[in-house]
């Protein structure tokens, strides 16, 4: 067992882990617990994230769904969510996951099964520092078609060509809006509270599309 800890986030990688080993553990954590869980290939990262994690994930979730709002897009959203395939040997929890173009075919359910089901067709990844596992093969595996990523400051764009992750300057689903902005904005108005930061976030939303 190898015990990482930095200042932005605390995680755990055990190494060797059979799967059902990780099925276990989801089933005994359940749903109410604070902390994430990985699996690549054996490998096993559990990571509790602090209050910049949580802060900065919320922001850019509030304006991907003001985004879809604005655009009369259905969508869901579906958080923390363990997404796995056991053929795959992957699992994965995002920061945050949405369905857009595969709405219509999750519309209502419940429990999901990558096996049948499809994949989110976004996924949030909030990387305040250096994660020991890459998620990136995983969400590939996956056939997550869409990542964005924060770090550092940046906000970018990842879409699957293949088996792997090429970075772009414009969203797939929001082809309309400035996607790499948005860390600008909540800086902008970190200090002005959440309702001001939903206003400004319209504003700027809107000003795109009528440009």
């Amino acid at each position: 067992m190898l015990l990482t800890q930095t200042k932005k986030i605390d995680s755990i990688v055990l190494y060797n882990i059979a799967w059902q080993q990780f099925e276990n553990l989801l089933e005994n954590l359940g749903d109410s617990r604070s902390a994430s869980i990985t699996y690549d290939e054996g490998r096993l990262e559990i990571m509790s994230p602090l209050p910049e994690h949580e802060y900065l994930k919320e922001r850019i979730s509030d304006t991907i769904k003001e985004a879809a709002e604005m655009l009369d897009l259905d969508f869901e959203c579906l958080g923390s969510t363990t997404w796995k395939r056991e053929i795959k040997k992957a699992g994965i929890e995002p920061d945050n996951c949405f369905y857009f173009q595969n709405e219509p075919l999750i519309r209502g359910k419940l429990v999901f099964d990558l096996n049948h089901d499809p994949p989110p067709d976004l996924a949030l990844e909030i990387d305040l520092s250096s994660k020991s596992i890459n998620r990136f093969p995983i969400y590939a595996r996956l056939e997550v078609p869409e990542i964005w990523c924060y770090d550092s400051g940046e906000l970018k764009i990842y879409q699957l060509e293949g088996d792997s992750y090429l970075q772009k300057e414009v969203s797939s689903i929001f082809p309309n809006f400035n996607i790499t902005k948005i860390p600008l904005l909540i800086q902008r108005y970190r200090q002005q509270g959440r309702k001001i930061f939903i206003k400004a976030v319209k504003e700027w939303l809107y000003q795109q599309i009528n440009y």
